[in-house]
């Protein structure tokens, strides 16, 4: 993947993420979600603040919160909030240097294209949960889960074992396709519903 690849990944997931986020309705930002622990609330926070700290860490700040530990409530206009976020995040990785040849990340540093990658696997991925939650027809799409399936491939395992931060993955069918795949193999049901909660 080239650089510009990465940030084309990100820039997409970004897109996605906001666009979920608009959709929510206001009755259902406590409603349960794929990540089994967290409300609609808790998942768009914790993506909030892990993109905030992809964005810092590359001028040696950090986040305002813990992401893994996310408020179960929202401060003021959350769609603004998340955009600020966003572009800030877009931003920063718009002008790191062409010949950058690794970037800081909040799991240290890597290759450019595999920085905004990792960044937009986080984004994207909570934007599916999100959607699914909140009853949206906005699926992940095939693809932004093939620019995303090279770097999990490569992190998402050691993450898993190191950190305990994704679930366990499931069994991939064969009928299943890229997204399928990849949403799998990050510890989620692909077919997920609240009821199934």
């Amino acid at each position: 993947m080239t650089d510009h690849q990465g940030i084309e990944v990100l820039l997409r997931s970004h897109a996605y993420l906001r666009e979920v986020v608009a959709a929510v309705p206001g009755t259902a930002w406590a409603a349960p979600t794929p990540c089994s622990e967290w409300t609609v609330r808790q998942v768009l926070n914790h993506a909030r603040i892990d993109q905030q700290a992809y964005g810092l860490v590359l001028t040696g700040g950090r986040p305002d919160a813990d992401p893994f530990h996310p408020e179960d409530a929202l401060d003021g206009d959350p769609v603004a909030a998340l955009d600020e976020v966003l572009t800030m995040v877009a931003d920063a990785y718009a002008h790191l240097p062409a010949d950058a040849a690794q970037v800081p990340t909040p799991l240290g540093p890597m290759p450019l294209a595999s920085a905004a990658a990792t960044a937009a696997m986080d984004a994207a991925v909570h934007a599916w949960d999100i959607a699914l939650a909140t009853g949206q027809n906005r699926p992940l799409g095939t693809g932004l889960a093939a620019g995303i399936r090279p770097v999990a491939d490569r992190l998402v395992d050691q993450l898993r074992d190191a950190f305990h931060v994704f679930a366990p993955a499931r069994e991939t069918k064969e009928t299943y396709g890229e997204a399928e795949s990849l949403l799998a193999f990050l510890g989620r049901d692909p077919h997920w519903t609240p009821a199934a909660s």
